[in-house]
């Protein structure tokens, strides 16, 4: 029984000293700006369409009646079978499978040459590729994905990581979610989205706690974005605060020790 309401007084002691200053107004996703609109409706934003850029790399799948032709256009998925073998044997990292971007936005394909994608979307892409190839294969159809949409996601979260995301579309909300949600430190009123476009960097802000983040321009992400939760003060001086308080817990589990024989 002692023991029992020695550890109670200890966890509800430390418990105190580290949260009582952490609101719910702080922790609350998408809270409302007015009580009386809480089951009110909301437009849903466009869906982010991704425009292919330089550096991007798209798996191209073609498929006709003619399966020589099909192994031609899709030569990297053999290659890809070899280095996964080969990678098994020497733990190598596998190699970039598809057709790259390069510096010029154009891809090359087999007997089409050099086709300008940049600036278009996977849409587009594949509807353009169906076009060239038709003269060369008979009912060719065309699966363009766009592979290294990725995402990083930084500070104060669960896991932070680099994440791969194979739809080509993904949200704030649900890379939090990728990476664990937010820790118990993590401002939530300030999460900063890092993203460059035509050669600029941009630096948005998204508030969680807002039903307004849907409204945001950063609510969708781009690929190569790059989401950082900033820490709460609650962290940073968190270590000072166990410091000051050490000296008190001393004397009062002594006093309670005493007290308890």
């Amino acid at each position: 029984m002692k023991n029992r309401i020695f550890r109670n007084f200890l966890f509800l002691f430390i418990s105190f000293g580290f949260f009582s200053c952490v609101s719910q107004k702080d922790v609350t996703y998408f809270q409302s700006t007015n009580t009386k609109d809480s089951l009110t409706a909301m437009n849903v934003q466009q869906a982010y369409v991704i425009k292919l850029q330089t550096g991007d790399i798209l798996s191209v799948m073609v498929n006709s009646l003619s399966p020589e032709a099909n192994s031609m256009f899709n030569p990297y998925v053999e290659a890809s079978r070899a280095n996964t073998s080969q990678n098994i044997t020497n733990n190598a990292p596998a190699a970039a499978e598809g057709y790259l971007i390069d510096v010029d936005g154009n891809i090359t394909l087999p007997l089409v040459g050099k086709l300008k994608v940049s600036g278009l979307t996977v849409k587009q892409t594949t509807d353009l590729i169906t076009e060239k190839l038709d003269k060369y294969l008979q009912q060719p159809t065309v699966n363009v994905r766009l592979i290294n949409f990725k995402i990083s996601i930084l500070g104060e979260v669960v896991r932070p990581s680099v994440y791969t995301i194979p739809n080509e579309q993904i949200t704030v909300p649900q890379a939090l979610a990728l990476a664990g949600d937010l820790t118990i430190y993590g401002k939530r009123k300030n999460i900063m989205v890092v993203r460059e476009t035509d050669g600029k960097r941009e630096f948005g802000h998204v508030d969680l706690t807002s039903r307004n983040m849907f409204n945001s321009p950063y609510y969708y992400l781009h690929a190569n974005d790059v989401v950082y939760v900033e820490p709460s003060s609650g962290k940073l001086t968190s270590t000072d605060r166990l410091v000051q308080l050490l000296p008190l817990l001393i004397s009062a589990v002594s006093l309670l020790t005493v007290i308890l024989k």
